[in-house]
């Protein structure tokens, strides 16, 4: 029994603290902090479920509870939902555990065993004045501001209304009027949540150990019962979740319409674009004659000694940036940029910026997914296009599509995604969608949202639950005249998707840039890789000729050999070069691909550093110039996609990005030191790579 007995859910100190604030409750009568309970978009507000009796077995958790005038009966399985060996060893990252009540019956249980624990049961008035204890110190009481709590796969706004009422929803559903003043992780809460628990089960005169609170949370997903063991210390929320909604999602359909972009692609949307088309073609085509007759330039380099890494200063960047004024054929423009790291904070200010908005959201992104978190995020958006802001959605036609056939590991049991995206957007909603074309499989593997004209975010996620957990991914939120240049590039890939097609385009072109955005910030230059002009690429070889000190970087698909050629140059001139690749990538053969190309940087002097899992990022820094976006270190993004980077020398700029990417990643990547083993299909692969990848 001593397993049923930790089946307390040992996740850690942090979960409970956190456990406080993000169980929303309905307020009795008589209390101060009246509160609606957090909700989601779909739900419907309901009875509460009152736990009555809670009991532990070896594997199994009973509940009996009221609803209204029934009695039920409740419970699920624990023991194959909880890494025991993770919490044995108290890892950080065992939980927050959420369990969820996996049946309802009238009928007593049947296989309740003859000794189970018996949890002691406290009511939501109780719960409710251990919970307002919290608050004062946590959220703001003016300013129309309140706090995310990120819970689980759900971040919840808190917030006091303008009567001084609690309130809390999840974040998507945040007022528009209130701003974010901060966001708390378990962690963060933990140290005033657990003494304040113990101080109260003190003055209430409750010995017992292992207690469950009623929550009185009601709806979808509502979580009304919280078990709290104060010995490991643990907490652990049960929630009620609904039935899911069936969609159309078969398979067959989504090949379908691949099969059917496809075509399209190459039929109608040729007449629209024959201009683009044709260039494409011929680039593509370009690309792989080079590729053909490309020597094998790194043998050539086997003969000359490997030398230390020196010292010195970096390249002159005044000088840098007048050679890039010559290469672009144009000047930098000026803005600010704050770099969001990791899937948390990025989506945290999204929504936060899109639930603000008022006048206009133009997204553009190579994936919007069918997958839970997207489809949460679709339907924020399908809401602010229905309250009157206008909303313009372009995503590329095959990265969105074939999306929807794959499957992410990390999808909730059972998720049954939409088989068409753009129906869904569409749907209900005055959402404008257009779909990119991809003639010769080209596409648009460019992201950047601009909202109201003031506000832009640009980097390397797409709109997928894998962005939002699964990955590491930077992207940058952007201010000042910068914005109006992502303005201009969304109107022309816009007008380019529409019915003019080409037409449409040049119309576009020939017109001025907005110019809406305040003038704020330092220099910033917008490159791109365009049909005719792998500006990207142009730019980041310059740049490693130029650099004398230092070069960092990290990207995700590692397989241009160009680049990997002008890295090898760069260390054996004495260059330090610092290479970050994922252990693995979401493409089987491009990890290959990564292997072989880190095996050819250590053995030629360059340090090469594996990030634990997969790292999406596409960041370079050189001699203090940092390039980052969109473009993968990859044929397609530098040489034949559409992609856009921002590039800057401010000092500060790229300090930040240092120390809030470069640095942190170095150091949780195992430095390689032993070539990865080779097998002779990674040759192959690479080869074919060459072309495809």
């Amino acid at each position: 029994m001593k397993v049923a007995r930790d089946f307390c859910f040992r996740q850690g100190l942090f979960l409970l603290g956190a456990a406080f604030i993000c169980a929303c409750t309905a307020q009795p009568e008589g209390n101060d902090y009246p509160v609606l309970p957090a909700r989601f978009a779909e739900e419907v507000p309901g009875e509460p479920l009152v736990a009555l009796d809670v009991f532990i077995a070896e594997t199994d958790f009973y509940v009996r509870y009221r609803l209204g005038t029934e009695i039920l009966h409740a419970g699920g399985e624990w023991a194959n939902r909880i890494h025991l060996a993770e919490i044995a060893e108290g890892k950080p990252q065992a939980g927050p555990y959420i369990l969820p009540l996996q049946y309802h019956q009238a009928e007593p249980w049947s296989n309740l065993p003859m000794n189970p624990i018996v949890v002691k049961v406290l009511g939501s008035e109780d719960w409710e004045v251990l919970r307002a204890r919290i608050f004062d110190s946590v959220i703001p009481k003016s300013g129309n501001a309140g706090v995310v709590l990120h819970f689980y796969v759900d971040d919840y706004f808190l917030y006091f209304d303008e009567a001084g009422h609690f309130q809390s929803t999840v974040l998507d559903e945040k007022p528009a009027d209130y701003s974010i003043s901060a966001s708390f992780s378990f962690a963060e809460l933990f140290k005033s949540g657990f003494p304040l628990l113990e101080e109260f089960l003190t003055e209430k005169g409750i010995q017992d150990r292992r207690i469950v609170f009623n929550t009185a949370d009601t709806g979808a997903y509502s979580l009304p019962f919280l078990y709290v063991n104060l010995d490991l210390p643990l907490a652990v929320f049960a929630r009620n979740e609904p039935e899911r909604p069936k969609h159309d999602s078969s398979r067959t359909v989504s090949i379908l319409q691949t099969a059917g972009h496809f075509t399209q692609s190459h039929s109608t949307a040729l007449v629209l674009r024959p201009i683009s088309s044709v260039y494409r073609l011929l680039f593509v085509a370009k690309g792989a004659v080079e590729e053909t007759a490309r020597p094998d330039w790194l043998t050539a380099l086997e003969s000359t000694p490997i030398g230390p890494v020196r010292d010195g200063a970096g390249m002159d960047l005044m000088e840098w940036e007048a050679q890039l004024n010559d290469l672009t054929g144009r000047r930098p423009t000026k803005g600010t940029i704050e770099y969001l790291v990791g899937g948390e904070e990025f989506f945290t200010r999204f929504i936060d910026a899109v639930s603000s908005a008022s006048e206009s959201i133009n997204l553009r992104t190579y994936i919007f997914d069918n997958d839970d978190y997207a489809e949460r995020i679709g339907e924020l958006l399908k809401r602010k296009s229905n309250e009157g802001v206008d909303v313009k959605m372009l995503f590329d036609g095959f990265g969105t599509i074939v999306s929807t056939i794959e499957e992410q590991q990390s999808l909730p049991e059972g998720w049954n995604g939409v088989s068409s995206v753009r129906a869904f957007l569409e749907e209900r909603s005055n959402i404008d969608v257009r779909q990119t074309p991809n003639p010769w499989f080209t596409g648009d593997h460019v992201k950047t949202i601009v909202i109201d004209r003031q506000t832009a975010f640009t980097g390397g996620m797409n709109i997928a639950r894998e962005y939002r957990y699964d990955w590491h991914d930077v992207m940058m939120e952007v201010h000042g005249p910068v914005v109006d240049v992502l303005q201009d590039e969304f109107w022309k890939a816009w007008s380019h998707a529409g019915i003019f097609g080409d037409y449409g385009y040049l119309f576009r072109r020939a017109m001025p840039i907005p110019n809406d955005a305040a003038d704020v910030g330092y220099p910033i230059r917008v490159l791109f890789t365009r049909v005719d002009d792998p500006e990207i690429f142009y730019a980041q070889r310059a740049a490693i000729r130029n650099a004398k000190r230092y070069i960092y970087v990290e990207n995700a698909y590692f397989t241009d050999d160009a680049m990997l050629y002008e890295l090898v140059r760069a260390r054996r001139r004495g260059v330090d070069v610092r290479v970050i690749v994922p252990l693995v990538t979401d493409r089987g053969p491009i990890t290959r691909n990564n292997a072989l190309a880190a095996n050819v940087m250590l053995e030629h002097g360059i340090r090469v550093f594996v990030y634990p899992g997969m790292s999406h990022v596409k960041a370079a820094v050189f001699d203090g110039w940092a390039c980052l976006g969109s473009a993968n270190w990859d044929k397609w993004s530098l040489a034949i996609n559409k992609e856009l980077n921002l590039a800057t020398s401010h000092r500060e700029a790229v300090e930040d990005l240092l120390q809030q990417v470069f640095e942190p990643d170095f150091s949780h990547s195992a430095e390689l030191t032993e070539p990865f083993p080779e097998r002779w299909s990674d040759f192959l692969l690479e080869f074919m790579g060459d072309y495809i990848f």
